[in-house]
């Protein structure tokens, strides 16, 4: 399990990564790969995923009598830079390379820092409609972002940053080679057959423990590959009999998911229901599947900072190490209802799993996941939680391994 967790949070340094990743797993469990514009010959007892883009995947196990479904859902990407179109640039002599925000990411835990550049590459092909796709990940530090030296700051406004002066990244000393043409070269193709990129700039820092336990992990890109590599381990899991547990991974969830490949689309509902058509459910039947289904949106949560403990609710502290957190909103920011908590509470108490409660301190906004949006295209009972961090959107964030195999215990028993 925990190296499982590790070899996820190294690998999967974007969203495409993580989806290859993650197919991977699938494949070496017996699930089969089956595709959109086939004609869909869904078996019981058998394991099949769907990649409709490159970015998202959905799996499912399917029991033998369907009357229900276990969906967990949870996110591939995560704040970092993206490499702009036209990017090489010039600034007093130095080889830069332009790049604009991705999320809401810590800006000043990006400085002075190794980074990689990874993503796809889009290719020529025989029909403009249908380019190649090809991933790419730099096997070095290609960049770094130098911060500005305290005796040169003392005029400047604390705390302001101004990406697109302050987190450009340097790339040489001197304009040498186009970045992207050390793309084509590293692939072994050339430069001329690139008609476009999504590429990232990412973090090269490994996972580690911290403190002498083996418990503290910092580490880049635990929101969310966290919950993603506890759903991929928990696939394995065989569904009961009446049951079809459905792994959805999504997009975008770090700039709204308002995308094709985000949790707010269309897409898993659709899949939902092409996968009851193709085991012959009636829509009277599909209603009945959907009133008895529930569904898992994970993602990590925010631990109470020893630093700043005022930040957080004064009777729902929420602590690393204390297991899994299950989140709620009056404003509905986050899924979770009284009857879908009461199911996992008492899933806990009966497996002997730790689940803490988190409400945002009043007054305090929080952030919102795939829960509330998912259930708009899909009215099922749904909670919101994950394990807690500290540090959350830096480029290297903190969390335990006690928090994540709660996560992989109490996903295990939601699937079975």
């Amino acid at each position: 399990m925990d190296n499982i967790l590790f070899d996820y949070l190294d690998y999967c340094v974007t969203q495409f990564h993580t989806i290859a990743m993650s197919e991977k797993h699938l494949l070496e469990n017996g699930y089969k790969k089956i595709e959109t514009g086939a004609e869909w010959e869904i078996k019981p007892n058998e394991k099949y995923y769907i990649m409709p883009y490159s970015s998202m995947l959905v799996a499912f196990a399917v029991g033998e009598n369907v009357e229900k479904l276990r969906i967990g859902a949870a996110h591939t990407d995560f704040p970092c830079l993206k490499l702009k179109s036209n990017p090489d640039m010039e600034r007093a002599g130095y080889h830069m390379v332009n790049v604009e925000p991705y999320g809401g990411l810590i800006m000043e835990s990006w400085f002075d820092r190794p980074l990689g550049l990874a993503g796809k590459v889009i290719l020529k092909g025989e029909n403009p409609f249908e380019p190649r796709t090809s991933l790419y990940q730099s096997d070095r530090p290609l960049f770094v972002v130098p911060n500005l030296a305290p005796h040169l700051k003392r005029e400047e406004k604390a705390g302001k940053i101004e990406p697109q002066k302050e987190l450009i990244p340097l790339y040489n000393l001197a304009q040498k080679k186009k970045i992207i043409d050390v793309v084509a070269a590293d692939m072994d193709i050339s430069a001329d057959d690139i008609l476009d990129y999504d590429l990232y700039l990412y973090n090269m820092d490994k996972a580690a423990y911290i403190g002498d336990d083996k418990n503290i992990i910092s580490a880049p890109r635990i929101d969310d590959i966290s919950s993603v590599a506890a759903l991929m381990e928990m696939s394995n899991t065989e569904p009961d009999a009446d049951c079809i547990n459905i792994t959805a991974l999504f997009d975008n969830e770090e700039i709204g998911s308002r995308s094709k490949q985000g949790a707010d689309s269309v897409v898993l509902g659709n899949i939902i229901d092409r996968l009851l058509n193709a085991l012959g459910c009636s829509d009277a039947k599909k209603s009945n599947i959907y009133r008895h289904t529930f569904m898992m949106s994970l993602d990590v949560a925010h631990g109470v900072h020893p630093n700043y403990i005022e930040k957080s609710d004064p009777t729902n502290p929420v602590r690393l190490g204390d297991g899994v957190v299950l989140k709620a909103s009056a404003s509905q920011r986050y899924v979770t209802d009284s009857e879908a908590s009461a199911v996992i509470m008492a899933i806990a108490e009966k497996h002997h799993i730790k689940v803490q409660r988190q409400v945002n301190k009043s007054g305090m906004a929080g952030g919102q996941t795939l829960g509330p949006i998912i259930s708009s295209h899909i009215p099922v009972m749904a909670v919101d939680m994950g394990i807690p961090i500290l540090a959350m959107h830096s480029a290297r964030e903190l969390g335990t391994m006690e928090d994540y195999r709660q996560l992989c215990k109490l996903i295990e028993c939601v699937f079975l």
